[in-house]
């Protein structure tokens, strides 16, 4: 093979290369806010049963106020806690706990950061909580903002 067929080979596989790396993601890819609150969710639980704790149940008292505050916090792109009293008292907690986050690519990512923060991963792992909801609010920011609220029902 001459020199000029061997560099036009490789020039042809640089642009192949090229093309494949900047090419746009397809719809195929792109993930809704409700998967990545189902990816969340089944996360945790993974963790907290392969530690011998019981799976949290969805509570959709709890739903009203992720929801809230991660499209909350998606319209403000930063992150934040609510105030988590008016959830004790309109849910009928006696405790409750709050995980937030943003900027994570998936589910998986997000409750794999968790774990890696003290106070987050107490939060998961409170042998205490039973009942848990989740939201995912995307920012105009393009960045994913997560809420998951926990609780212990009376």
């Amino acid at each position: 093979m001459s020199t000029r067929r061997i560099a036009r080979a490789l020039a042809a596989v640089a642009l192949a290369m090229t093309v494949g790396l900047v090419a746009p993601t397809t719809g195929a890819e792109a993930v809704t806010a409700q998967e990545y609150a189902v990816d969340v969710r089944n996360q945790t639980n993974k963790e907290r049963t392969s530690r011998g704790l019981s799976s949290l149940s969805y509570y959709s008292c709890l739903k009203t106020y992720s929801e809230r505050q991660a499209k909350a916090m998606a319209k403000a792109k930063r992150i934040y806690h609510q105030q988590l009293g008016p959830i004790l008292t309109a849910c009928k907690l006696s405790r409750v706990g709050e995980n937030v986050a943003m900027g994570y690519p998936s589910g998986y990512r997000t409750v794999k950061g968790w774990m890696g923060s003290p106070g987050h991963r107490a939060n998961i792992l409170n042998s205490q909580f039973k009942v848990m909801a989740v939201s995912a609010a995307k920012g105009s920011d393009g960045r994913w903002y997560v809420a998951q609220v926990l609780g212990t029902r009376r």
